[in-house]
């Protein structure tokens, strides 16, 4: 059931104006996918489904301020050997509609766990989370810890290290209303993107979204946001867990956030991807593919 208001859009044109980008867009994923929209007390969550039915199932959380297209180059090899769940995350851009605040932590744990229920994915899952997506995985984790298999997190927000001062003033400045300070941020953010020719049309068509999508949407806000896990926390996770960050990543340190996992979590598997920024899933593709499908496949 699609809802018929304009929320969370500016007005019914914005609407109309987001979704008929976003579903051009959706042209370039390039495998066979079923788009399905599922109901939890949080509100309709957009999930796009692809690989064989009875695959192990693969769930894939995006970045803040993206969606489920981030994982384009990802998906192709990730498919092949599990049916995948790429999901617009709940208050943010692409499809997917709060109908409920979400107002801390527990919160975004609930709506995954009952994100899984709505899915029929009972135990056994494989999640994987990038920049935000990964602070949410490491929250399932925590909540709801014997559904999950194994975790993988790309550059998880915070999570691990507090988020650098460069990035913090930045994502301030990009919240006034003057033109060009969100495309800054981004050029800044994902300048590993930007130099990178054979991402670099993905990159383009990231932009346009994130332009549009600042226009359309009302101003959203997340009330959770990221946090640095404790150690307590971190030692508490059992479930098997890969870290994958670049070595010219800008949220935070990656040597110093590699060496506090081995610290605080020595059975968390933790690496350093060469030649990569926060986007390392787009600009090292095949490497981050070849490090998720090894890790996951390990038994």
């Amino acid at each position: 059931m699609e809802l018929v208001t304009p929320h969370p859009f500016r007005s019914a044109d914005a609407k109309d104006e987001y979704l008929d980008l976003y579903d051009r867009h959706s042209q370039l994923w390039p495998v066979d996918a079923e788009s399905r929209t599922v109901y939890t007390t949080y509100g309709q969550t957009f999930v796009r489904i692809s690989g064989p039915a009875g695959a192990p199932p693969l769930v894939l959380l995006p970045g803040f301020g993206t969606h489920s297209l981030m994982w384009i180059p990802n998906i192709i090899s990730l498919s092949e050997h599990f049916q995948t769940f790429a999901v617009d995350n709940i208050c943010d851009v692409g499809r997917s509609v709060a109908v409920r605040p979400m107002y801390g932590p527990e919160d975004f744990a609930n709506w995954l766990d009952g994100l899984f229920d709505a899915l029929r994915l009972n135990e056994s899952i494989n999640l994987v989370g990038a920049s935000f997506g990964g602070w949410l995985a490491t929250l399932s984790a925590l909540a709801f810890p014997s559904r999950l298999r194994k975790m993988a997190l790309l550059a998880p927000a915070a999570t691990v290290l507090p988020l650098s001062p460069g990035f913090r003033i930045r994502g301030l400045l990009s919240t006034l209303p003057i033109a060009g300070l969100r495309r800054k941020l981004m050029l800044w953010l994902f300048s590993d993107w930007q130099n990178d020719q054979s991402s670099r049309y993905l990159y383009q068509i990231i932009l346009h979204d994130t332009a549009v999508a600042a226009r359309c949407f009302k101003q959203r806000r997340t009330l959770a946001q990221p946090m640095v896990l404790t150690d307590e926390e971190w030692a508490a996770i059992k479930v098997p867990t890969l870290y994958l960050v670049g070595d010219r990543e800008k949220i935070c340190s990656a040597r110093k956030a590699v060496a506090r996992l081995n610290c605080v979590a020595p059975d968390i598997k933790a690496e350093i991807i060469p030649g990569a920024g926060h986007s390392l899933n787009i600009v090292q593709a095949a490497v981050v593919n070849r490090k998720l499908l090894a890790f996951l496949a390990d038994t």
